[in-house]
């Protein structure tokens, strides 16, 4: 038997990824992914000395099955996930699949390689709203149903959580995310600040810092991270800034 890695690419640069993640790359027979995914790592494959695996999206169970399945025929095999693969990636759904297998059917697992999620990326765009504590919630109600959702919204905003929200809105989505502005203006002030980060270490890099009361007016879209500030955070000189309380202990 081979063995199985789960890596994370980083957000989408190549600057992005740990040395962990290329080596595993780079040792790897087979490399399986989504085709966005696959393309981000495409000049790692373009020697051709590897058999690349890209499937479309809601393809994700029939991908990692044909992975476990290969390696377990006995070649090295990396599944591939943008951002950090055990964060909305590819590491649990393959770790369940080799754990349903009969012990001696089982490929190696060789564990998840982390990588920089999009959450931490967009924050670094933004300055630094994740300074105290935050919840990150997925909107896409494709495996979860909506009023689960609704519920952790809205307990992140009684909590006064700094809340990053994952797949914000797609074109057939468009609701949720007002739900979401109308849920935490019950519980914050308008003025509060909202980040969006589109595309965070890629080519289309975009950022836009709005409030609470008017953050739905921009572009979002499925490739977007909203980052909600909590009742402290603020913005000044153009970044978004959540304090960790040290001016408690100091004056800075």
């Amino acid at each position: 038997m081979a063995k199985i890695t789960v890596v994370g690419l980083g957000p989408g640069s190549l600057l992005d990824m740990t040395p962990r993640a290329l080596q595993a790359i780079e040792q790897a027979e087979v490399v399986a992914g989504y085709n966005t995914y696959i393309k981000l790592i495409e000049e790692l494959l373009e020697d051709g000395s590897k058999e690349v695996i890209g499937t479309g999206m809601m393809q994700e169970i029939d991908r990692c099955r044909m992975a476990v399945e290969i390696a377990a025929s006995g070649k090295e095999t990396v599944v591939v996930s943008s951002g950090d693969a055990g964060v909305y990636g590819m590491a649990g759904l393959v770790l369940e699949l080799i754990l349903k297998l009969p012990e001696e059917k089982r490929p190696e697992w060789g564990g998840v390689v982390a990588g920089v999620s999009a959450v931490n990326a967009a924050a670094s765009i933004l300055g630094a709203p994740l300074m105290h504590d935050f919840a990150v919630i997925s909107l896409s109600n494709l495996l979860t149903p909506w009023e689960t959702i609704r519920k952790r919204i809205e307990m992140a905003a009684e909590g006064d959580f700094v809340t990053a929200l994952y797949n914000p809105k797609s074109k057939k989505r468009v609701q949720n995310i007002e739900e979401v502005r109308e849920i935490m203006l019950k519980h914050r002030n308008p003025d509060t600040p909202v980040g969006i980060v589109t595309a965070a270490s890629r080519e289309k890099q975009s950022k836009v810092i709005s409030t609470l009361q008017d953050f739905t007016k921009e572009e979002i879209n499925m490739f977007s991270l909203v980052i909600i500030g909590n009742s402290q955070t603020y913005v000044q000189e153009g970044w978004m800034v959540t304090p960790r309380g040290y001016e408690k202990k100091e004056t800075l």
